[in-house]
């Protein structure tokens, strides 16, 4: 996502040993041969996407330079796409984590920072397109642009793409791409764009781990802990093993994400676009080391088979069947429903393995798992201790028997003799009037009379707190500005909709006693009202309905009861700017989490989640929502 057609997926590879060239005035290159200027000369930045097909596909010039902006401001943000482009409004990355996220599904892809020479296409600005089966157009990947362009300012006639994994011949007469196996014909074209912006400075040829684990203050949650100090024994790690088993060897490419794969006991490497003989460096057991070149021999191609075609890396994998009697061939992949693993710490023990003579095979990473198996109407039960399966609000009716003064005066006690201090709200002192005196003015609240909230005692202007209560909801509750303590009920915005939960017959990783409570929250479009920001302006409804998963255990159940009287309350979502999508007028979250991934936890909204029954019960306490609300 966004979803690309690809061409030739699927189709046989005509493969030539990397260097060879074939015969005649068109051009045959050799895969993995995209050159970079040296360390001190500037570079073309190209941001990429990995798609379903394990194959980076590039972001347009316009979208590469809003994420570089951004990237400049805060390195650990956040980039919202449909900024720039409309078409990607649901797309938002994620500097940290180098991932896109979409947010009406949760679908999670990784994303990659690359370096090209500024004289190539993408410096230029060129775009070269195929024409897919629904008459528009689609830019190839950037390395096959790349050589497509090369060959055109070099003009030859034709050009053929195998050796990057296609089975197709490029004809620039005719401005046409032939599939060698079907003939296929589809037209080509070369478009001028956007220029890819420039960076200087040491940079590597890609960057895929995230971005702010190096820079400034580093951070310290678990998963970046973790990163950081495999990626740092990795190192350490592989540099001996280069001292003890290559002396002399060039320095290894600062990024990993293929395989080393075993030969079959000829001294012949199986690499992902050939094969290179004898004079190409091995490791004990045929293993590789990720694009390491060899002291006076012939540079091995980088073994990154997520950079090839989906095609030609399925054939690279093959090899795995050539692995020694006796060894075992050792899986790394980002394991489904065991925990939040960084797709980074695959490749970093895929490097450990390597580094050791173990055979490695890195698998794509996999999606979330967002929804169960289907589930049939007959195994969908009510949930033990729970009224009902379904909840639905209406439209707010506003309580018209309580003035604003007399919601300030049931919760407050007069101060005849206020301290020295800063009223909190009007940041006026307690001892002279409200800073609203003049601008909002009540029958019997005078401006410099000061009150104290009756259960946490922190003191404000009363007419302070009228204003506070007059620019909120209006609903009979006060929330203490400085300590959030919440008195009365406390109701929110949520627009109108419903509340569905129910039992299903499936187990939540970390939950395997347990069956699986789910909930259904469903929200139509339509337009505010007067407690919202827009009155009379329609609101979208993104991603709904929206299923939600707890655990059917005893807290599980009681988080339900408390979810159930939040929603009654109109406290689950509102109406404002989705942080995601940038989109404003558009139904969110309202404070309150939810477990949307029912069989993995790569997005962090999934379990195994040890925590989250607790921390979803603090935050319904903040709502003014708790256990005694269900006693009485």
């Amino acid at each position: 996502e966004p979803r690309i057609p690809v061409p030739g997926h699927g189709a046989g590879l005509s493969r030539r040993p990397p260097g060879m060239a074939q015969q005649g005035s068109g051009a045959m290159l050799a895969s993995g041969g995209l050159g970079f200027p040296p360390q001190n000369l500037a570079r073309v930045v190209v941001w990429e996407w990995l798609n379903e097909h394990g194959r980076w596909r590039p972001y347009s010039a316009a979208v590469c330079h809003h994420i570089e902006n951004v990237l400049k401001e805060d390195a650990r943000g956040s980039v919202v796409l449909g900024q720039v482009d409309v078409q990607l409004a649901p797309y938002v990355i994620d500097l940290q984590s180098m991932h896109q996220f979409r947010q009406d599904t949760g679908t999670m892809r990784p994303v990659r920072r690359n370096f090209y020479d500024p004289s190539s296409a993408p410096g230029k600005g060129i775009v070269w397109e195929w024409e897919n089966d629904n008459s528009s157009w689609t830019p190839y990947d950037m390395d096959i642009c790349i050589t497509i362009q090369n060959a055109y300012e070099k003009q030859h006639p034709w050009l053929d793409l195998s050796s990057l994994g296609f089975c197709y011949l490029i004809y620039f007469s005719s401005m046409s791409q032939m599939n060698r196996q079907t003939q296929r014909k589809r037209r080509l074209r070369r478009r001028m764009d956007l220029a890819y912006p420039l960076t200087m400075g040491s940079i590597p040829k890609s960057q895929s781990w995230p971005v702010g684990a190096s820079t400034g203050t580093p951070c310290s949650c678990p998963q970046c802990l973790l990163v950081n100090s495999t990626r740092a024994a990795s190192n350490a790690i592989l540099a001996s093993q280069r001292r003890k088993l290559y002396p002399g060897a060039v320095r290894q490419s600062s990024t990993f994400a293929g395989a080393a794969l075993w030969p079959a006991g000829t001294g012949t490497a199986a690499v992902a676009g050939g094969t290179t003989k004898g004079e190409g460096l091995r490791v004990p057991g045929g293993a590789f080391a990720p694009s390491q070149s060899v002291p006076g021999g012939v540079p091995l191609p980088g073994l990154n088979n997520l950079n090839r075609p989906g095609t030609q890396r399925g054939a690279g994998l093959g090899a795995r069947a050539t692995v020694p009697p006796g060894v075992p061939a050792l899986p790394v992949k980002n394991l489904n429903g065991t925990g939040p693993i960084h797709p980074a710490l695959a490749g970093m023990t895929g490097i450990l393995m390597c580094a050791a003579g173990l055979p490695v095979c890195l698998t794509r990473a996999p999606k979330p798992i967002l929804h169960p198996p289907p589930v049939s109407k007959s195994d969908i039960k009510p949930v033990p201790g729970v009224n009902g399966i379904c909840r639905k609000t209406k439209k707010k009716h506003l309580k018209k028997s309580k003035t604003p003064e007399d919601v300030v005066r049931r919760y407050i006690q007069k101060v005849k003799n206020p301290p020295d201090e800063d009223c909190t709200i009007c940041m006026e002192r307690l001892v002279t009037s409200s800073g609203y005196e003049g601008v909002l003015s009540h029958r019997g609240i005078k401006p410099e009379l000061v009150g104290k909230l009756g259960k946490c005692g922190h003191m404000y202007h009363l007419l302070c707190l009228l204003a506070m209560y007059n620019n909120g909801n209006k609903d009979g509750s006060l929330q203490c500005p400085t300590c959030k303590a919440i008195y009365g009920e406390k109701t929110g915005t949520q627009p109108p909709g419903k509340m569905e939960f129910h039992l299903i017959p499936h187990s939540l990783p970390g939950y395997t006693d347990s069956k699986t409570i789910r909930i259904v929250y469903d929200i139509p479009t339509g337009i505010q009202g007067p407690e919202h920001p827009n009155p009379g302006k329609k609101f979208t409804a993104r991603g709904f309905p929206r299923h939600c998963y707890l655990p059917d255990n005893e807290k599980g159940r009681k988080v339900l009861k408390l979810l159930i009287v939040a929603w009654d309350r109109r406290l689950i979502f509102t109406i404002g700017t989705s942080n995601t999508t940038g989109e404003s007028d558009t139904v969110v979250w309202n404070e309150i989490h939810h477990k949307t991934e029912f069989g993995s936890n790569l997005t962090g909204h999934g379990y195994p989640d040890p925590n989250y029954l607790d921390n979803v019960l603090a935050e319904l306490l903040a709502q003014g929502v708790s256990e005694a609300t269900l006693k009485d």
